[in-house]
């Protein structure tokens, strides 16, 4: 995937971050870069799930106030959790031709300015969620971080099981919020958490089936090594035919009424037809749905989720 540079937008992965026009070009160039190594689409979507995790969370009057601290610490640590795994993996980035143009492999950001940032990102956030928030969510957020980028990321070097580890912070933004929120850490909280560490699965498999070539170039175990393509679709399917049901589990848990419960089973249905497609046939095409299915399938069973939460408490 093409990659640019200009003196008003950095393009990345077919991401673009737009400068101001008053900046002048050298600082453009670089604020640009800075951004597109902070993933500013993966933090929010960390946000979406984080701010519906305290949504439900909520065991008391709603603040605000509360929430918006939270979101700026958690924003902040999955920014610099982006940074900093950029630069662990900007070896094996500049191997695959999708990531080979990012502002590490490409030389634009040098390895130290990138670990610096990321450094002062992730502190900065975890100060302000000790200071603002509570030591809960700042711990919960500082371990989410030390998982992705101190565990996930050396071990897709090692085993495919990266898949199974990395999941596990990725699915902890709700949980970070319902802590932000004061809520203890019961079923319904881990029902949020199990959502999205399923969901996950699918859409990995997906991508990581859709660029398998450059990953192995890299050295990067993201699929069974010995397994054959259609395993990865079974897979993809076992995971969905799983989700569909602990998807419920809010309802049960009284989190949500059968608004939700309906739209999670229809939700969680269409998810289960695209993976099963992906595990009859595994081609790009029904890899591209299956990803983009999962895209639509997480923010709407979200939504869903926090209006039929209130729609119950109003």
């Amino acid at each position: 995937m093409s990659a640019c540079v200009s003196s008003r937008s950095v393009c990345s992965q077919g991401a673009t971050v737009a400068m101001p026009q008053w900046l002048p070009t050298a600082l453009a160039t670089r604020v640009g870069d800075y951004l597109v190594l902070t993933k500013p689409r993966i933090v929010v979507m960390v946000l979406v799930a984080a701010a519906v995790g305290y949504s439900v969370g909520c065991q008391g009057e709603f603040s605000g106030r509360v929430l918006v601290h939270a979101l700026l610490g958690i924003g902040a640590v999955a920014a610099g959790c982006s940074v900093l795994n950029q630069w662990w993996e900007r070896g094996s980035d500049a191997l695959m031709r999708r990531t080979a143009r990012r502002p590490l492999p490409s030389g634009r950001v040098a390895p130290g300015e990138a670990l610096t940032l990321g450094v002062l990102l992730s502190g900065g956030g975890f100060v302000w969620l000790w200071g603002f928030v509570n030591a809960l969510t700042a711990w919960l957020t500082l371990a989410t971080l030390a998982a992705y980028v101190g565990v996930y990321t050396p071990l897709k070097r090692r085993s495919s099981l990266c898949t199974a580890v990395g999941a596990i912070p990725g699915a902890a933004p709700p949980v970070l919020g319902w802590a932000a929120a004061g809520g203890a850490l019961d079923l319904a909280a881990l029902s949020l958490f199990a959502m999205l560490y399923l969901w996950q699965f699918p859409h990995f498999l997906a991508i990581a089936w859709l660029y398998r070539d450059d990953y192995a170039q890299a050295g990067l175990r993201m699929l069974p090594r010995d397994a054959g393509r259609p395993l990865i679709g079974r897979l993809a399917l076992a995971y969905a035919v799983v989700l569909l049901p602990l998807s419920l589990l809010p309802r049960i848990c009284g989190l949500a009424g059968d608004g939700y419960f309906w739209s999670a089973l229809v939700l969680g249905l269409g998810y289960l037809l695209a993976s099963a497609a992906f595990a009859w046939e595994e081609s790009r095409g029904t890899a591209r749905r299956l990803l983009w299915t999962s895209l639509i399938y997480l923010p709407a069973v979200l939504v869903s989720l926090t209006l039929d939460h209130w729609r119950l408490l109003l």
